[in-house]
C-alpha cells in the first residue's frame, strides 16, 4: 500500500457550479471539493464556509458578484476544518460565526489540522502564502442563534454531533432551505476521521424532520426537491453505518486495524467506491470507527506522526 493519501495525487482543477437553491440562496460546488453557500439578505450577504485559502475564497466572491453587489457582512463556519475556514480573510466579513464547541476545537487542534490537511490537499492549498493564520470567530453560540439580514431571518443551529463535535447547520425559514456542512454529502464520501458514528444518524434524522425543499450539502451537487434531499440523507446514513459496523465488529473481537480496513473495504467498495474523495477518506474513517467502537469518545488529533503510525498499521 502506498503510504500517501489519494488526495495528494489529485491536482486536476475542478469545474465550479453556482446553483440557486431558493430565492436569494446559492450553492457554490466544485465536483466533490468543499462547497460554500450564499444567503442574500435585504442589505448584505452571508457566506457559509470560507474555503481553504483566500485564492479559493475569491472564486466564491466572483460568483457572488455575478448575482449581487451587496456587501458581505457575515461568514458562518459549520466546523473547524482547515479546508473550510482558512480562506476567511478574503471575505472581509465583520462577523465570523462558529459554535462555541467549534471554536474550542480550533484552540485544541486547529494548527494540527491545518498542518495535516496542508500535506494531504496540495491542490486546495495552492496560494497558501496568503493565509494570515488560524481563523477565529468574532461570535459564538451554544445550541441556536438567529441573524437578521434585514427582514430575512437565518437560524444557525447545532442539531447534534456528526462530522465533528461542533457541527452547525444554517436554516433559512422563508425558503425552507438548509446549508448542512459536511453532515450531509451527495455522491461524495463522508470524512469521518473526527466524527461521531453513533450520533450521526440521529443528527441526520433531525435534519430530515425539517421536510426541506433544498439542501446545500458539504460536498457534491446542490439538492433541490424533497426527493433529492431525502436520497442524500439516506445515502449519507448508509455510508456512516456501512463504515462503522464492519470496523466495530473487528475491533470488538480484538482484531487489528488492518483487519478492520479489509472488512470496511468489503462492505463499502461496492456501494461507494466511485464517490468523490472515497479513497482519501477511507483510512481516517476506518481508524476513527475502530476507536469509537473501543469507547474512545473524543477523536484523537491527527498529526503527521499519527498519519505515519496509521499507514504502518494498515500495511502490516
Amino acid at each position: 500500500m502506498a503510504k500517501q493519501f489519494a488526495s495528494q495525487g489529485d491536482m486536476t482543477e475542478k469545474e465550479i457550479s453556482f446553483t440557486q437553491v431558493g430565492e436569494g440562496l446559492y450553492a457554490f460546488t466544485a465536483e466533490g471539493d468543499p462547497n460554500s453557500g450564499v444567503i442574500i439578505g435585504d442589505d448584505s450577504v452571508m457566506i457559509i464556509e470560507a474555503q481553504a485559502t483566500p485564492r479559493l475564497a475569491n472564486k466564491v466572491i466572483e460568483c457572488v458578484r455575478s448575482v449581487t453587489d451587496k456587501p458581505i457582512s457575515h461568514l458562518v463556519l459549520t466546523h473547524y476544518h482547515a479546508v473550510r475556514v482558512l480562506g476567511a480573510s478574503a471575505f472581509g466579513a465583520s462577523q465570523i460565526i462558529m459554535s462555541e464547541k467549534a471554536r474550542a476545537m480550533v484552540a485544541e487542534r486547529g494548527q494540527e489540522d491545518w498542518d495535516s490537511e496542508f500535506e494531504r490537499f496540495p491542490r486546495l492549498f495552492e496560494g497558501h502564502e496568503s493565509i494570515p493564520g488560524l481563523t477565529w470567530p468574532t461570535t459564538t453560540f451554544n445550541g441556536q442563534m438567529s441573524v437578521y439580514l434585514g427582514k430575512r431571518r437565518v437560524d444557525i443551529m447545532q442539531l447534534g454531533r456528526a462530522h465533528t463535535a461542533g457541527d452547525a447547520v444554517i436554516y433559512v425559514p422563508d425558503q425552507n432551505v438548509m446549508f448542512t456542512g459536511d453532515i450531509v454529502e451527495y455522491h461524495s464520501a463522508c470524512y469521518c476521521g473526527d466524527g461521531h458514528f453513533h450520533d450521526w444518524p440521529d443528527t441526520l434524522e433531525r435534519i430530515r424532520a425539517f421536510d426541506l425543499d433544498a439542501i446545500a450539502p458539504g460536498r457534491g451537487d446542490a439538492l433541490v426537491g424533497r426527493e433529492m434531499v431525502n436520497a442524500a440523507i439516506d445515502s449519507t446514513a448508509e455510508f456512516v453505518r456501512s463504515t462503522y459496523r464492519p470496523a466495530a465488529r473487528v475491533a470488538l473481537r480484538g482484531g487489528t486495524l488492518k483487519e478492520a480496513w479489509d472488512a470496511v473495504r468489503a462492505e463499502c467498495d461496492p456501494k461507494f467506491g466511485d464517490y468523490a474523495i472515497y479513497e482519501h477518506c477511507l483510512p481516517f474513517n476506518v481508524a476513527r470507527a475502530y476507536d469509537e467502537a473501543l469507547d474512545i469518545d473524543t477523536p484523537r488529533i491527527w498529526t503527521a506522526a499519527r498519519d505515519k503510525e496509521m499507514w504502518e498499521a494498515l500495511s502490516d
